[in-house]
């Protein structure tokens, strides 16, 4: 969900005339990685014969690093397999996290997402960023020893302790605390590469930053706009998106997963059973801070209250219109460009009015969903114009004064056709906004 929103994001400001770079950030440093080494290599192990029984906890038990354990079997055989920690921690770790990035990589591009930069934490860490940014706040005095004190809330105090921190004046800049720099083992905090990175991102000349965080990361967002502003001294901005969890259900019914079994659903094999244009559009249906529920069914129902075929099949309809119209018209006529000097003094009924007011406020939604951030606006867009289109059809099927083809009145279905084919356009538009391919005609 993240990844469509942060997209559609870009899509919509460069739209309205923005100057966009889509970034990735890897976090490939820290205990997690050092989990994932542990855990390619007990799949290593397996592929070499061992009964590894079940991950132990905080290991990832996931299938898909089955494959990376048959990798390493293949490139070392039983080289590491009874060797110490400390001899193969890193070389697994590495290894692990390069392939899963490849994994990534082609979903994101499966999911029509094509990210530009791909700026990995370990390598910030490494080419000494974070100590460049601790420097700059050492000589802004933004930084001391101190001891912070106890946190307030249940379990908040479980891994309190006092003693003296490395910290970053955060409350300075609107936080509720200054935050730590440094673990107790003397290792750099998550905070502190995460400060690094935009600290990058700033020298690179980047004033304005966007975040797409999961939810669970509500509680840091204080304390990493304080953080931008002390970096930047003020000229930075740093604004962060949250995005609230999907539920996938099928059939109406919740599709079970469990992080501690490795048991889950992968976003290729939703891509591959129902598309990446319908996983993109029906993302945007909700606000990107609400919950959703996605139904692998119901997505690809045809009917009305599956918004992306409702939209597709408006699209699908204004093309199937112009189609026939050139049964009756000179196909010069039907182009954009002439239909587009059509006089629309003939187009009086209100159903037909209500629709051209619609289609008049398509460049205030793009420029107000680019500017709140909302893509959703786009998808709500597409859906109100679709079904003010469908009804207009549905009473030309019941009034004949109201069909859009009437071989008696050129003048008037003339007018009618440019107004077909701008509903056409603006949802061919939206969709495009939206990285959704607008269908000619649906089967």
């Amino acid at each position: 969900r993240g990844a469509v929103f942060g997209d559609v994001i870009s899509n919509l400001l460069e739209k309205v005339g923005y100057l966009v770079t889509r970034e990735y950030y890897i976090n490939d440093a820290g205990a997690q990685i050092a989990a994932l080494g542990r855990s390619a290599h007990m799949r290593y192990c397996q592929a070499l014969g061992d009964d590894i029984g079940e991950m132990p906890e905080g290991l990832y038990p996931g299938e898909y690093l089955i494959g990376i354990g048959q990798e390493l079997a293949n490139l070392y055989g039983a080289k590491w397999q009874k060797k110490p920690e400390t001899e193969w921690l890193n070389l697994f770790s590495e290894f692990s996290s390069a392939k899963m990035m490849e994994l990534i990589r082609a979903d994101l591009s499966a999911l029509g997402v094509h990210q530009e930069v791909f700026t990995s934490e370990g390598e910030v860490v490494d080419a000494g960023w974070v100590d460049q940014m601790f420097n700059f706040l050492k000589e802004k005095n933004l930084v001391y020893t101190g001891v912070l004190s106890r946190p307030k809330g249940s379990g908040a105090q479980d891994n309190w302790e006092k003693r003296p921190q490395l910290l970053f004046r955060a409350t300075k800049f609107g936080d509720n605390s200054d935050r730590a720099l440094k673990k107790t083992n003397g290792e750099w905090t998550y905070f502190a590469s995460d400060i690094a990175n935009h600290f990058l991102k700033f020298n690179r000349g980047f004033r304005r930053m966007i975040n797409i965080w999961g939810a669970d990361h509500a509680g840091y967002i204080d304390r990493m706009k304080a953080a931008v502003s002390g970096i930047t001294e003020g000229k930075g901005q740093l604004e962060v998106k949250l995005c609230q969890i999907v539920h996938l259900k099928k059939a109406g019914r919740p599709v079970r997963m469990s992080k501690r079994s490795g048991d889950f659903v992968t976003l290729r094999s939703v891509i591959d059973e129902v598309g990446k244009d319908i996983i993109r559009f029906i993302m945007l249906t909700r606000s990107n801070d609400s919950q959703m529920d996605f139904d692998l069914e119901k997505v690809l129902e045809q009917t009305r209250d599956n918004p992306v075929f409702y939209v597709q099949y408006a699209h699908a309809r204004c093309c199937s219109i112009l189609r026939h119209a050139g049964q009756h018209f000179p196909k010069k006529d039907l182009d954009p460009v002439s239909l587009a000097a059509a006089e629309l003094g003939k187009i009086r009924n209100r159903s037909e009015l209500n629709i051209i007011k619609t289609l008049s406020a398509w460049p205030q939604i793009v420029e107000s969903a680019a500017i709140s951030l909302e893509p959703h606006r786009v998808a709500f867009y597409l859906y109100d114009l679709a079904s003010l289109f469908h009804a207009l059809w549905n009473k030309g099927k019941e009034e004949a004064d109201l069909k859009f083809l009437n071989p008696r009145d050129p003048e008037l279905t003339r007018c009618r056709l440019a107004l077909v084919e701008s509903v056409r356009s603006v949802i061919a538009s939206g969709l495009h906004s939206v990285g959704v391919e607008p269908l000619q005609e649906l089967r």
